[in-house]
């Protein structure tokens, strides 16, 4: 399949999800789509080369959607990266604060500027993203409506950044996985990470047999989390990350001794840890 250089992520120019392409892999063409399936199918296709997938974000959770769509997407993480979300207030060129009456952006991220929107007695108006309602407050022209954006998204639509750095916790970072058509299981860093899904036996204390081996053998499991499977409350799948390569000693015998307790398990892909994981941490 013929190289394209694009990798895809959901949203519009000026996301989140494309400042992670941005800063991650600055080399490839950013490829914009309207939902997570279809930044998958992009990829899938040939369309893009990867995708850049969020999975988690420090002050909201895991992104739900994701975990579904992982196990059937067919594609493979070979990268993670994060994101520190710097949420800034942006406004057609020339306006003063003063102006500004109404604040548009995604839900969610209305959520986390609470204290500045009060203080300045802003309207929440809520958008589709984040990017979205920059473009559409530089389509307006309108100097009452403000964007909550990130700067690339002010750069790309032409708007000043009239406040930066707004929101209310300044350690806010979403975490993204580089999504690939084929695996890559070679040793690209001193320390590798290994994500993985599987479903445990219907036997008596399974989860707990199931993970006594990472313990045992001093894997370090930094993720850990369940789900339901087709929407039955009698079937559920767990994802987890840990630190360290499949072949690494201690890890290939906490995965043989996962298998005798698993009916499932299915390897997401094996990368380097981004530096910024230890700065979290």
């Amino acid at each position: 399949m013929t190289k394209t250089g694009k990798i895809a992520f959901q949203g519009e120019l000026g996301a989140y999800s494309h400042q992670a392409c941005h800063d991650a892999l600055p080399e490839m063409a950013p490829l914009p789509c309207r939902t997570f399936e279809d930044a998958i199918e992009a990829v899938r296709s040939g369309a893009a080369d990867l995708g850049m997938l969020p999975v988690e974000n420090s002050t909201y959770g895991r992104v739900a959607d994701i975990h579904q769509l992982l196990p059937s997407s067919g594609l493979k993480i070979i990268g993670e990266a994060f994101v520190r979300v710097h949420i800034n207030l942006l406004t057609v060129p020339g306006t003063k604060l003063e102006e500004v009456t109404s604040a548009m952006s995604h839900t969610v991220l209305l959520g986390q500027v609470r204290n500045f929107l009060t203080t300045h007695n802003l309207h929440r108006i809520v958008g589709a993203d984040t990017a979205g309602s920059a473009k559409i407050v530089a389509e307006k022209g309108d100097p009452s409506i403000a964007a909550l954006a990130s700067e690339l998204a002010g750069e790309i639509y032409g708007l000043d950044v009239l406040a930066r750095h707004i929101e209310d916790a300044s350690n806010n970072t979403t975490r993204f996985l580089v999504m690939s058509r084929m695996p890559d299981f070679e040793r690209r860093a001193e320390k590798m990470m290994t994500s993985f899904i599987f479903r445990v036996r219907n036997i008596p204390a399974a989860l707990y047999k199931a993970l006594g081996g990472f313990a045992t053998n001093g894997v370090n499991m930094t993720k850990l989390e369940s789900y339901m499977v087709r929407g039955q409350f009698t079937a559920t799948q767990f994802y987890a990350d840990i630190e360290g390569h499949p072949e690494d000693p201690n890890v290939k015998l906490a995965l043989e001794e996962l298998s005798y307790f698993t009916d499932m398990l299915e390897i997401l892909g094996v990368y380097p840890a981004a530096p910024i994981r230890q700065e979290i941490g």
